[in-house]
């Protein structure tokens, strides 16, 4: 098929990777512009890299408002768009210019989860599975027809990981799309079981001590790799990237001998820290490095 692919992040990459390997012609590749980053350079998105480093041509338009770019898409005259966590709100007139509208790679189970950030919300929510969904898009927030979904586990995994495998789920199931498409049966999606991911607010990522252990937990495997659940000690900002949920008691954020931490119900035990200016090392390390006296409040 003639396709028109849009993404940004590395979730999108898989699915770009398997279009090419599949022999469909990619008549361009849309992505969000080059944006400041690593000090205030300004950086191509990962589908933007992965796209010239394949020879395809890239698009980075700001908006799809406007009538230029509209016409600039329609005149691609691709069989199907492709979409997978591009960043943009797609008009009508652009949903509408392929020839069989645009497909969407979701990264959950519709309609739990519509919206921006699907992979932390559902670790966050304590879910024991999620999956992805490809669906036909419409005007709504993720609202379209399904087409194909399949589950998985949750388990232990960090939004790092859990994107991973979701990217590779929802490429392999594109392709397999794609080889009956058009033609497949569309589900509508269920009225009922609808929750939206609204995108993952930086202030969420500071740790209260007064939750529960196994939120905590959560919230810690939700925000790695990025942007890191964090509290503080001795002035320092300390970035926490694996800790564990355990039995016991504790005044919350108050360090116990042993080295865990008491929560809101239960208590955490910290296994990877980050402090601020330093690189990832075992929480024992930076805890006797630190010298906290017993009974010391993390805030």
């Amino acid at each position: 098929m003639r396709l028109v692919f849009m993404g940004t992040p590395d979730f999108a990459v898989a699915a770009l990777d398997a279009l090419v390997a599949a022999g469909h012609s990619l008549a361009a590749v849309y992505t969000q512009p080059p944006r400041p980053a690593n000090r205030g350079r300004l950086t191509a998105s990962p589908v933007h890299r992965r796209a010239e480093a394949l020879g395809l041509p890239v698009r980075t338009p700001l908006s799809l408002s406007d009538e230029a770019e509209r016409s600039a898409f329609a005149a691609l005259h691709a069989d199907c768009a492709i979409v997978a966590a591009y960043g943009l709100i797609l008009p009508q007139a652009v949903l509408d210019a392929p020839t069989h509208g645009c497909l969407n790679i979701h990264a959950s189970l519709l309609p739990r989860w519509r919206g921006a950030a699907p992979v932390q919300r559902a670790i966050l929510a304590g879910d024991e599975e999620t999956g992805v969904t490809i669906m036909r898009m419409e005007r709504g927030l993720d609202t379209g027809p399904m087409l194909a979904s399949e589950r998985i586990a949750v388990g232990d995994h960090t939004a790092g990981s859990l994107a991973d495998a979701l990217a590779a789920m929802g490429a392999r199931m594109m392709i397999a799309t794609l080889a009956h498409f058009p033609g497949l049966a569309e589900l509508p999606q269920p009225a009922e079981g609808v929750t939206y991911a609204h995108k993952i607010d930086k202030s969420e990522a500071r740790i209260d001590w007064q939750s529960d252990a196994r939120q905590i937990a959560r919230l810690v495997r939700a925000m790695q790799p990025s942007p890191g659940a964090w509290f503080e000690a001795s002035g320092q900002r300390i970035k926490l990237i694996a800790a564990q949920a355990v039995d016991g008691a504790g005044l919350h954020g108050h360090l116990l001998p042993d080295g865990r931490v008491g929560c809101g119900t239960g208590c955490l035990r910290l296994i990877t820290v980050q402090p601020e200016g330093k690189g990832k090392m075992p929480a024992e390390d930076w805890l006797r490095g630190l010298r906290l006296g017993q009974d010391a409040r993390l805030t």
